[in-house]
């Protein structure tokens, strides 16, 4: 994948499925959209925090797929803050994909020896999964977005 070192500039259009950290959208929709699924489905418990799991998994699909757009439709190229808010939406978003993985591979272990959710157990177990490695896409989307930022 090319990279877009030359002039420091965010890419538009078509360029964003093929820069780096830019190509790390497609992957974020997936996991994320994974995680929103699976979480979705399983039973909820009183106390559970899976509620926020279902708000940092719906707000970071939106907001991902709104930031993705704009992107696309290079509203970005028009002010130097763009590099600045790339950066750190994309760290906002792994340390609150962070904190819910957390959380949810906390239900899923307490889970675990419940033998009347065995599916809900089994479906944690893939959101949990998902959920870190969106996760690692969000935090390498902010890293290689912070180099681009210092290079401009």
């Amino acid at each position: 994948m090319a990279t877009t070192s030359s002039g420091g500039s965010l890419p538009c259009g078509c360029s964003v499925f093929i820069t780096v950290p830019d190509a790390f959208f497609i992957p974020e929709f997936v996991f994320g959209g994974l995680v929103w699924i699976l979480v979705a489905s399983t039973r909820v418990f009183m106390d559970n925090p899976q509620g926020w799991v279902m708000f940092v998994s719906v707000f970071c699909f939106v907001f991902t797929t709104l930031w993705f757009f704009l992107f696309i439709s290079g509203v970005n190229q028009k002010s130097n803050v763009w590099p600045t808010l790339d950066v750190a939406y994309h760290a906002l978003a792994a340390f609150f994909y962070l904190s819910a993985s957390v959380a949810l591979a906390n239900v899923t272990i307490r889970l675990q020896n419940d033998p009347l959710n065995f599916k809900s157990y089994q479906e944690d177990i893939a959101a949990v999964v998902m959920s870190y490695v969106a996760t690692l896409f969000y935090a390498l989307h902010a890293v290689f977005s912070a180099i681009r930022w210092k290079s401009s």
